[in-house]
């Protein structure tokens, strides 16, 4: 016998197209599971992540747990956007009003416009040094040291990452970290996460980039959209420039690993600092699914 807590459904995320994007798994009605079987079932799923949604807790309000298949995170770009898409899609919210998810790195107010579902992060860009400088992030990454522009820098809006620019497609294409330098530079960081990128040429504020993200989790992982991290770059990007506006951009990540995603992100700042970041994605669901316990 299964009731509907235990009942989930599969998104891909970042993509209007099934089989694209980033696979997602969502248990909408999980208000009575506990830590270890929600972190049971994401091993089980083997996801890049799991979303597990707790009672609603006001008009539009719900709580939300992301895990990996080996822990809790305190926040995630593409399970927000696919939550927020299957929580409209079973009428468990309304399209016309705010949606608040209570994620563990506090509220994400979330929009529908169109398509696309937008949150805006609960935390600032957060920036700081790297254990990587330029030579090692060219080591690291199998890659001639004038490949990586500029030394990386470590940021977060609630999830950090290492950021490194590297200056073609080509070189993004070819970029495989080597899991002993990852372990030499990268692991005694503390922080188990790479995002890689290109910017293309542009002369409005904003743009177009391409990228792609490595984490270690047991073993190396590539993900396919991982709006964490675009949120963590655009703010870097945009952190300590003058023009007063709205900064646009969009991130093409996936591609190299044959599930192409499409996340737009978005700064406001005025002339002393950013005044939000946001990340926005469409979803399409894919499957539905029972888990019997």
């Amino acid at each position: 016998m299964s009731d509907a807590s235990n009942d989930y459904y599969l998104l891909d995320v970042f993509t209007e197209h099934a089989f694209a994007g980033n696979p997602l798994a969502v248990f909408p009605f999980a208000a009575h599971w506990d830590s270890r079987r929600m972190q049971a079932i994401a091993n089980e799923l083997n996801l890049s992540e799991t979303v597990f949604v707790g009672e609603m807790a006001g008009a539009n309000r719900f709580p939300i747990r992301i895990f990996t298949p080996t822990a809790e995170l305190p926040f995630a770009g593409h399970p927000t956007v696919g939550t927020a898409h299957l929580l409209a899609h079973l009428a468990l919210v309304r399209r016309d009003q705010p949606l608040v998810l209570k994620a563990g790195v506090g509220p994400l107010e979330v929009g529908f416009d169109g398509s696309l579902a937008r949150f805006t992060t609960a935390q600032p860009v957060a920036i700081s040094e790297s254990s990587l400088n330029r030579t090692r992030a060219a080591a690291l990454l199998g890659l001639p040291e004038s490949a990586v522009i500029g030394n990386p820098v470590l940021a977060s809006c609630g999830l950090p990452f290492h950021l490194v620019e590297l200056s073609s497609l080509d070189d993004l294409a070819r970029a495989i970290p080597n899991p002993s330098d990852w372990s030499r530079w990268v692991t005694p960081s503390g922080q188990e996460a790479l995002y890689m990128y290109v910017a293309q040429p542009t002369t409005t504020p904003g743009g177009t980039l391409r990228s792609r993200m490595f984490s270690m989790e047991n073993s190396l992982r590539e993900d396919a959209a991982t709006g964490s991290a675009a949120a963590a770059l655009v703010g870097a990007l945009t952190a300590g420039k003058s023009w007063s506006g709205r900064w646009q951009w969009c991130i093409e990540q996936g591609v190299e690993m044959g599930r192409p995603s499409r996340i737009h992100g978005e700064v406001e700042r005025n002339s002393d600092a950013i005044t939000a970041i946001r990340i926005a994605g469409e979803a399409v669901l894919v499957g539905k699914g029972t888990i019997f316990l």
